[in-house]
């Protein structure tokens, strides 16, 4: 797992990207993503806007992977234990 202190979102073991968060700041990142997401839902319901809704779920998506790769441990392919 994520042996730097620095790290918000530890490398999986199995497959490729990110686990949960282990530091607060990454705590608060993923409730924000929560918080887009569901805010894009109340202000741009699928059934009524569905390309802006698809919007912010992309660019909403986008700046969390972006925040994960820029604050977690560098993702690759695993499988268990290195």
């Amino acid at each position: 797992m994520a042996e730097d202190p620095d790290y918000w979102f530890p490398a999986k073991r199995y497959g490729w990207g990110w686990g949960p968060p282990v530091k607060w700041q990454g705590w608060v990142v993923m409730l924000a993503f929560i918080a887009v997401i569901l805010g894009g839902v109340y202000r741009f319901p699928p059934n009524e806007n569905l390309p802006a809704f698809a919007a912010v779920v992309v660019v909403g998506s986008l700046a969390f992977v972006a925040v994960c790769w820029w604050k977690g441990e560098p993702p690759r392919w695993r499988w268990g234990k290195d």
